[in-house]
């Protein structure tokens, strides 16, 4: 079913079921009475993650609360994607970009990876929750990715479920094309690594082609900076072996 793109959507924490009675909390209730001035019996969407959409409306609101029913479900909870999404940090605005793309693109799972060339060691985690929740009250997306914690490059591909390809864009390949090596791919578990501003060192390089569980991809001819990698890498791999 797809998303009502004319309703206001709000992500909210509580369980929802029909005539469920929550308040917004202080940030979310400024926003729509002062912002979106909606009055009582306003309607609006609402999502956690977990129990489907929902169609709300204001019951009561004061100048600091606002008080919402659940009607009815609008849409119901859909599987999480299988995707694993691993990327090396960025600046704050262009991280920013990243997760809100990778979101709205289907990944699954967000996995920060600290790579020798990486400028962020430590990415804000509730910022990038913040991101998620973000492109999912603007895109209509259900289920919000797991956001994980920063893992170092040698522990996250000794971890690494072997049975789960891992692609990663490699500006050194040889051709232009990242087709045919997409295409020879038979796992439907992926998983999708983006390097950092001056990408993989060659010691990280050499880990990664070593392995059986590795597949390189390039990125056409030109130089790309890492936030537009990532989401061309998103995207030719969703359109080629992934859910499009």
């Amino acid at each position: 079913m797809r998303a009502n793109y004319k309703m206001q959507r709000l992500f909210v924490p509580q369980d929802l079921a029909r005539d469920t009675v929550f308040e917004t909390g202080t940030e979310q209730s400024h926003y729509l009475i002062h912002v979106l001035r909606l009055s009582e019996g306003a309607e609006l969407l609402v999502f956690n993650g977990r129990d489907g959409e929902w169609l709300a409306r204001i019951e009561a609101k004061t100048k600091k609360a606002v008080k919402l029913r659940a009607v009815e479900e609008t849409r119901p909870q859909p599987p999480l994607p299988d995707l694993v999404y691993c990327f090396a940090p960025l600046k704050q605005g262009r991280l920013d970009y990243l997760v809100q793309k990778a979101v709205e693109m289907g990944a699954g799972v967000l996995q920060p990876v600290i790579t020798q060339h990486t400028q962020i060691a430590k990415p804000g985690i509730d910022r990038l929750r913040a991101n998620v929740v973000e492109a999912a009250e603007q895109c209509g997306i259900l289920a919000l990715p797991e956001v994980r914690v920063a893992q170092k490059f040698d522990r996250l591909i000794a971890g690494w479920e072997t049975d789960r390809r891992l692609i990663f864009c490699d500006e050194s390949a040889e051709t232009n094309n990242p087709l045919p090596a997409l295409q020879a791919i038979t796992e439907r578990k992926l998983g999708l690594l983006i390097g950092p501003e001056g990408g993989f060192s060659e010691d990280e390089r050499r880990q990664l082609y070593a392995l059986p569980f590795v597949t390189a991809i390039p990125l056409g001819p030109r130089i790309l900076r890492a936030d537009t990698a990532a989401v061309a890498a998103m995207a030719v791999l969703q359109a080629t072996i992934g859910d499009w």
